[in-house]
Order: C-alpha cells, then sequence, then structure tokens
C-alpha cells in the first residue's frame, strides 16, 4: 500500500469527509524519484464544525499519528467545513521548496 492510500484510508475511518484531496507533492522536494514524504491534504468534513484551526489540525494529526511519525516529513493540512469549502472550492498552492538544507 502507498502512503497517499494508508493516509486516505486512515482518515476515511476516522471522519465523516465531504471532500477529500491527497497530494503527493515529494517531487516539488530534494527526494529520489517515487518518493512519498510530502504530502497536502485538502479535507472537507463535518467534523471541523465549530472547531478552531488547531483543532482541525489535532484531530488529524491524531488520526494519523503513526503515518507522521514513520513516513511523512511534510504535511499541509487544509481543513475546512462544508460551508468554507463552498466558497473557494481550493486549497492554496503550496510554496516552493527552499532546498531543505538551510536553517532558518
Amino acid at each position: 500500500m502507498t502512503i497517499r492510500q494508508d493516509i486516505i484510508d486512515k482518515l476515511g475511518l476516522g471522519l465523516s469527509i465531504e471532500h477529500l484531496e491527497v497530494i503527493n507533492e515529494s517531487h516539488k522536494h530534494n527526494v529520489p524519484e517515487g518518493a512519498e514524504s510530502h504530502f497536502k491534504v485538502v479535507i472537507v468534513s463535518s467534523a471541523f464544525e465549530g472547531k478552531k484551526l488547531v483543532a482541525r489540525h489535532r484531530l488529524l494529526n491524531g488520526i494519523l499519528a503513526k503515518t507522521l511519525s514513520t513516513h511523512i516529513h511534510a504535511l499541509a493540512l487544509h481543513t475546512m467545513t462544508k460551508e468554507e469549502w463552498s466558497i473557494s472550492q481550493e486549497a492554496p498552492a503550496s510554496p516552493p521548496c527552499l532546498g531543505g538544507g538551510a536553517r532558518r
């Protein structure tokens, strides 16, 4: 099973989902071809109703804890309610990779 599919499966079991995109963005980074280490998740769920952004992210981090600790280097989360999604129906573009070697 791919890491992407693992993310999809775990989120699907943990939440009622209206919309889900799990995008492997590893190719935008300095990693070997075919790597699965950098992901963007766009998720719309009623589970986010009344929750602030931090609580939404904590919820997903809890569901994905094992995968995050063993396989994923970077995870961009875009968490929305159905109402929020109806306004834009897209997540912001990911910023370009800075190379990963420089400390700031």
